[in-house]
């Protein structure tokens, strides 16, 4: 018996590692600031519970941002058509999204413009996004 209620414990303590926790738009984005941004992609990181865009931007003064574009999990960006080649760095985007409620340059996107014209939907659903339907 000591060595099954051992094997049953350590299953439970696997099992209770810790997980990111999945938010609400609203929790962390201004459906009141929408913002569109152009600029170069730098990096694109497909990790749970969402992938991330990172590009850089010019503001009105000519001086190049850092932005952070939060965009939806990986595996509903892969449903949707993307992957982790889609949109490679150097790649200069659009991005239509929502600014963060803390001021920083991050945004939860919405749809994403790639050179050719094509305009991809990039974003959660489930999470009361102006975009969800």
């Amino acid at each position: 018996m000591p060595a099954r209620t051992t094997l049953i414990v350590a299953a439970l303590l696997l099992g209770a590692a810790p997980v990111a926790a999945h938010h609400a738009f609203t929790a962390e984005f201004d459906a009141n600031r929408p913002v569109k941004l152009t600029g170069a992609v730098t990096k694109v990181e497909w990790i749970n519970p969402h992938a991330w865009l990172h590009m850089d931007v010019e503001d009105e003064e000519g001086r190049v941002e850092q932005w952070q574009i939060e965009l939806g999990a990986p595996n509903a960006m892969i449903r949707r058509g993307w992957n982790n080649n889609s949109i490679p760095a150097g790649t200069v985007i659009i991005v239509e999204g929502w600014r963060a409620k803390n001021g920083t340059n991050t945004a939860n996107g919405g749809h994403v413009t790639l050179p050719d014209g094509r305009r991809l939907f990039a974003g959660s659903s489930g999470t009361g996004s102006p975009l969800d339907r």
